[in-house]
């Protein structure tokens, strides 16, 4: 069975060649280009990894971490931003992790596995 990742980003390219990529490697991949669509998806599909953009239309994607966490705690989160600070977000979980744009496919592969 393929694993399905939701992609919650705003950057239409970003996206268009992750999901390109990401689809190469077997992987069933869904995009949301906001917060609010990318909600819905989770409940709607509930995906196996989610790479969640900070800076969104409608708000920081961050801060949606815990909310989606208490819902689906084992969904694996990879938290992703062009404008990256170590203290943006600080997490124990272990299923949360911390990249920073532009993303190297080559950690990004290692991160999935």
């Amino acid at each position: 069975m393929r694993k399905k990742i939701l992609i919650i980003d705003d950057e239409v390219d970003f996206c268009t060649i992750m999901k390109g990529y990401l689809g190469k490697r077997n992987y069933d991949v869904l995009v949301a280009y906001n917060i609010q669509a990318g909600i819905f998806l989770i409940d709607e599909i509930n995906p196996d990894i989610l790479l969640l953009d900070n800076n969104l239309p409608d708000g920081n994607g961050w801060k949606f971490v815990p909310q989606i966490v208490e819902k689906n705690p084992r969904l694996r989160i990879i938290l992703i931003s062009a404008h990256l600070h170590k203290s943006d977000f600080v997490s124990t979980n272990e299923n949360i992790i911390v990249l920073e744009k532009p993303i190297s496919l080559q950690v990004l592969e290692e991160t999935l596995r």
